[in-house]
């Protein structure tokens, strides 16, 4: 199944009865196990969990820690990025170059790498002294 498939088939199982706006995302690990999670939302947190999220803590509770291609989809006119806690949480588990494909359910794409969305990333470098 290829990522954009596996967000598209998430994203119906999102949980959002206040925004009604519903997201799919998957990642595939560095072994190649693709991993998805949607958008949950609740009502002390209307806003909800991310699906980036949701499909990173699948990753890791898989015992995997780290991604090499990430799709985004959602119901929108153009594709929606993903928000900063989630893109601090891509650049944790993926490299700079990895891809993050980011598409509408009517066709649209945009695609772009973890570097492009969080350019300066905070990582473990800047904890190094040496």
């Amino acid at each position: 199944m290829s990522l954009l498939d596996a967000a598209r088939a998430v994203r119906e199982n999102a949980y959002a009865p206040y925004s009604k706006f519903k997201v799919g995302a998957a990642v595939r690990s560095v072994s190649g196990a693709v991993y998805s999670g949607c958008n949950v939302e609740n009502v002390a947190y209307p806003e909800g969990t991310c699906a980036e999220a949701g499909a990173i803590a699948a990753m890791i509770a898989a015992g995997e820690t780290e991604l090499v291609e990430v799709c985004v989809i959602a119901d929108s006119p153009q594709p929606v990025t993903p928000c900063g806690g989630c893109r601090q949480k891509l650049a944790e588990f993926g490299r700079g170059d990895v891809t993050v494909r980011m598409a509408t359910v009517d066709g649209p794409e945009t695609t772009v790498t973890i570097a492009d969305l969080l350019p300066g990333a905070f990582d473990r470098s800047h904890m190094d002294r040496t």
